[in-house]
């Protein structure tokens, strides 16, 4: 009789560098985002990369997070964590998108300390376009794809 095997570990992505990035972000870090051990809580790199991209697509023009009516939903999300970041860190949020269906959107997204090589924290989340007025999907509006597109992984 053989001995049950266990399941294998995934393999881990390591941190990305700059490069793999169309856009970076410059962002702030606040006293509040550090947790008691003395980093940025979990939380707030989710808070980074959507402030990230809802930042992009309002510098674009194409969304007003209380009018739009169409907007996109985070239907999933994950992050990885490198390095530690604490305030009064300055930092970056990389964006790209990894894959761009006909309502929804994966994003890429990553963490860096200011000027530094590789990220600290990496992860994405996809969004589903939905209409505001019923939350029922809808196709990615013309001008949104125009920029996710700019932003494609190449």
């Amino acid at each position: 009789m053989s001995e049950p095997h266990a399941p294998s570990a995934p393999t881990r992505e390591g941190p990305l560098d700059r490069a793999a990035f169309p856009r970076l972000l410059p962002m702030t870090t606040r006293w509040s985002d550090n947790d008691p051990y003395g980093h940025l809580n979990n939380v707030v790199y989710y808070e980074l990369f959507d402030a990230a991209v809802n930042a992009l697509l309002i510098e674009a023009g194409l969304l007003n997070p209380a009018t739009s009516t169409v907007i996109g939903l985070v239907v999933e999300s994950h992050c990885r964590f490198f390095s530690s970041v604490a305030y009064p860190d300055e930092v970056e949020v990389g964006v790209r998108v990894d894959h761009l269906g006909r309502s929804s959107v994966h994003y890429r997204l990553a963490v860096f300390k200011r000027g530094a090589a590789s990220a600290a924290a990496q992860g994405g989340y996809t969004h589903v376009y939905v209409e505001r007025s019923d939350g029922r999907p809808t196709p990615i509006p013309d001008g949104h794809r125009r920029l996710m597109e700019s932003l494609l992984r190449r």
